[in-house]
């Protein structure tokens, strides 16, 4: 590849970068009110899944300065949807939903699709040694099976 070759590939890609700045979609960051948080099992619960889960599993999420910059924003916002609508610790329905169900929630800790790798990457505070996954998922199975009797 010559020089200008390189310095047009160069050139391509900024004004590339630039104009996928314009697209609309993965700037919605309005994080709605929390309606019902599930009744803890006890407080170390909360405070581990509000460490590990709460970002995209909530209304509380902390949308960091590269969320709002395509197409990192375009991949985070999808990610905080899917997740909110599968199990939203801030709109919860006492296990009504499917995304509720305490063996799904131990399935996808203990096999480690939750939390996703690209959010471990991120945020090393979510990274979960094997006594923190136990923990998360007792108290978790604990929270659900006591917002299913109520």
């Amino acid at each position: 590849m010559t020089m200008a070759n390189t310095t047009k590939a160069f050139i391509g890609a900024i004004a590339i970068g630039i104009a996928i700045q314009l697209v609309p979609y993965g700037r919605n960051h309005v994080n709605p009110p929390i309606v019902h948080e599930p009744a803890w099992n006890n407080p170390e619960t909360r405070d581990l899944t509000k460490r590990v889960c709460f970002n995209c599993h909530s209304n509380e999420t902390i949308w960091p300065l590269y969320s709002k910059i395509a197409p990192a924003s375009w991949l985070i916002y999808s990610d905080v949807a899917e997740a909110r609508q599968k199990l939203n610790f801030s709109d919860w329905k006492g296990g009504q939903r499917g995304g509720e169900n305490s063996f799904e929630i131990r399935k996808e800790i203990e096999s480690g699709k939750m939390p996703p790798i690209q959010y471990r990457l991120a945020h090393p505070e979510a990274k979960l040694d094997d006594a923190s996954k136990k923990a998360l998922v007792d108290g978790l199975e604990a929270t659900v099976k006591a917002s299913i009797k109520h």
